[in-house]
């Protein structure tokens, strides 16, 4: 079993890779805010165990073994941080707890979480409830208790 830290190289590799066509040194420690010494130090490991190729000064490629751990966190981390933005959590924040939270859950808990961030962004329209959790998250208030408050929707009829 990899280590969080070995993941997280994984993932910074494979998103790397994704968009430059390859991935440097200098590209992991800039992603992980690390120094290149300790990068080079990982890959080395990452390396003798069969998750990347890595050459000095010709750069790090993923294996088939990495590429398919990398891609298992980089989809836990991007369902984490759909499922944290949808509950209101400023995106840069969302991302950060994403890093911490992708490594610990259990499989059928981020599939669950998956289904329901697909269902909830595959919906028609716009999710009215979606729109009531926003205006709880800014006011502490219910709509549906506003409205009531209010006398709209109300089947009273004293």
């Amino acid at each position: 079993m990899l280590s969080r830290k070995a993941e997280d190289y994984l993932e910074a590799i494979l998103n790397i890779t994704e968009k430059k066509g390859y991935t440097r040194v200098k590209d992991i420690a800039l992603a992980l805010d690390i120094k290149p010494s300790s990068v080079v130090e990982m890959l080395k490991k990452l390396n003798d165990n069969g998750y990347v190729v890595y050459r000095k000064y010709d750069g790090v490629t993923l294996t088939q073994k990495g590429r398919e751990i990398g891609s298992l966190v980089k989809d836990r981390h991007d369902t984490l941080r759909a499922l944290l933005e949808i509950l209101q959590v400023p995106e840069k924040i969302a991302n950060k707890d994403a890093c911490i939270m992708e490594h610990e859950l259990e499989t059928k808990t981020v599939e669950q979480l998956k289904n329901f961030v697909r269902f909830v962004k595959s919906a028609p329209d716009y999710p009215q409830w979606l729109q009531h959790f926003r205006t709880f998250c800014e006011t502490g208030v219910h709509p549906c208790e506003a409205d009531k408050q209010k006398g709209i929707g109300s089947t009273d009829k004293s």
